[in-house]
């Protein structure tokens, strides 16, 4: 990680006068020295004390610079459920934003299943009225995974073995891979069907997790859109009840599950009836785990190889996730 271009001296003299001009701009200053508590390939986070408490700066890479444009469009929308943003250099992918509050992995209410059933249709209906601006969203350069897209590049996939790690412990085995190629054909009509739907693709976070999500006063937050594409809205699922099924020890399919599950539905009610809600999520269960392996696959191929290697597994995970076609909030728990 040493060769990362936010450990550069010149960066970090650069993002602090940067800081500090933005501060100032905004009637605030810097009262203390500037920490740097994440690093990685994909982005950095300054934490930056001041006289009304500490901010945050971000730098993405230029994949991911369009979250400095998308971050404050949600912002200016939707203030109760994002962050408060102070000034971005859209340009250079860089954010200075308030801090957004605790994380939801951090408290210990006991109240798990309650914030994410408190946060999830609020996503949700952010998603629905997004869905109308998905060109607006591409054209600010958020990226695509529509439906349509998936089984080409599924295909495009199976035949790239150095991200499936074919044959090791931790990637596919042979009888893996045959069994992807053959349900290319069921895989692109499930994405077909899927999009046959009335629920619309619209913005997708594609990391939401409780490491995302915060709980400030009342609300509850989100943030770090650095994942998002546009994609089916249910797709956000498969990570959100993945890691909270694995972080909590939960029952695929188990009653947190299904509560959660149902929350995000609900939303949507007035869009589709409660036949077709169903039928879609059961699809996107499946689509879905398939998109974030191809959302992994599009993040190692432009890393440099020494970092593609510390998460190329991500690939070929999902991958055996979907081959199980377990139930939702499933994770791999090293059986399989």
């Amino acid at each position: 990680m040493s060769d990362l271009p936010w450990q550069d001296p010149a960066f970090l003299a650069d993002a602090t006068a940067w800081v500090d001009a933005r501060l100032a701009s905004a009637g605030l200053r810097r009262t203390g020295p500037i920490e740097q508590p994440h690093v990685a390939w994909w982005s950095t986070a300054l934490r930056v004390p001041s006289g009304e408490g500490p901010v945050w700066f971000k730098a993405t890479q230029p994949e991911g610079s369009f979250e400095a444009r998308l971050t404050p469009l949600l912002a200016s929308r939707w203030p109760d459920r994002t962050v408060a943003v102070l000034a971005t250099d859209a340009e250079r992918g860089w954010l200075l934003t308030r801090d957004a509050g605790t994380k939801l992995r951090e408290l210990s209410d006991g109240r798990v299943v309650e914030h994410w059933e408190a946060l999830l249709p609020r996503y949700a209906e952010m998603q629905r009225e997004l869905a109308p601006q998905v060109d607006e969203l591409v054209g600010i350069g958020v990226p695509e995974l529509r439906l349509a897209s998936l089984p080409g590049e599924l295909a495009a996939l199976l035949d790239e073995p150095e991200l499936l790690l074919a044959d090791r412990d931790d990637g596919l085995h042979a009888g893996q891979l045959a069994a992807l190629r053959a349900g290319l054909p069921a895989f692109a009509d499930a994405c077909a069907r899927l999009a046959a739907l009335p629920i619309p693709e619209t913005l997708q976070h594609d990391d939401l997790n409780d490491g995302n999500t915060f709980l400030r006063g009342t609300d509850h937050v989100v943030f770090d859109w650095g994942d998002a594409v546009i994609s089916h809205p249910y797709h956000s699922l498969v990570v959100a009840l993945r890691s909270l099924g694995y972080r909590h020890g939960w029952q695929p399919g188990g009653p947190e599950v299904e509560r959660l599950l149902a929350a995000c539905l609900e939303p949507w009610s007035g869009v589709a009836g409660r036949a077709e809600l169903e039928e879609a999520a059961n699809l996107a269960r499946w689509t879905g785990t398939i998109q974030r392996s191809l959302a992994w696959r599009r993040s190692v191929l432009g890393m440099p190889s020494a970092i593609r290697d510390e998460h190329v597994e991500s690939v070929p995970y999902g991958l055996r996730l979907a081959l199980l076609d377990g139930p939702w909030g499933t994770w791999d728990d090293g059986s399989f």
